[in-house]
């Protein structure tokens, strides 16, 4: 179910945005079975890390919903409006604290860019799926072989 769809024109203020998300949207929460929230950026919030988590965490926990951020890395410092933001981090430390966020929201994190997909946790769970799946087929295969040397 998509609810809101905010952007913070000129700034990166996730606090304001989360709490105008949870207030409006989520007032009917025993009415749906699950929420989650998305957020879509291009770069670091304009608040703290650790003051966000601890907020993301309380929220969260409240709502039983999970955050979900989708970074997208860009090469330019300034956005298209030639707006500076408030709170400056490069790419590796903005993905540091974004993933710092999801975790206190047991969420999921994404990281891609022009380049492509640089970090993604649904990918990370599929790739240790099919490593599993590759050593189980390895001992079978060995598991075949040794039999075949008994019978």
């Amino acid at each position: 179910r998509w609810v809101l769809s905010l952007q913070c024109k000129g700034s990166r203020n996730f606090m304001s945005a989360l709490r105008r998300a949870v207030e409006v949207d989520f007032k009917d929460k025993d009415k749906h079975k699950s929420q989650g929230l998305y957020l879509l950026t291009t770069g670091i919030p304009d608040q703290e890390t650790h003051t966000i988590s601890a907020y993301v965490a309380e929220v969260c926990r409240g709502f039983d919903l999970q955050l979900h951020v989708c970074l997208f890395s860009v090469m330019e410092d300034v956005d298209s409006n030639g707006i500076i933001p408030a709170r400056y981090a490069n790419p590796t430390e903005t993905a540091i604290a974004l993933k710092e966020i999801v975790q206190a929201a047991n969420g999921r994190f994404h990281w891609f860019g022009e380049a492509g997909i640089f970090e993604s946790d649904d990918i990370s769970v599929i790739v240790s799926e099919m490593e599993k799946a590759n050593n189980y087929s390895q001992k079978v295969l060995f598991i075949c072989i040794f039999l075949s040397y008994v019978f």
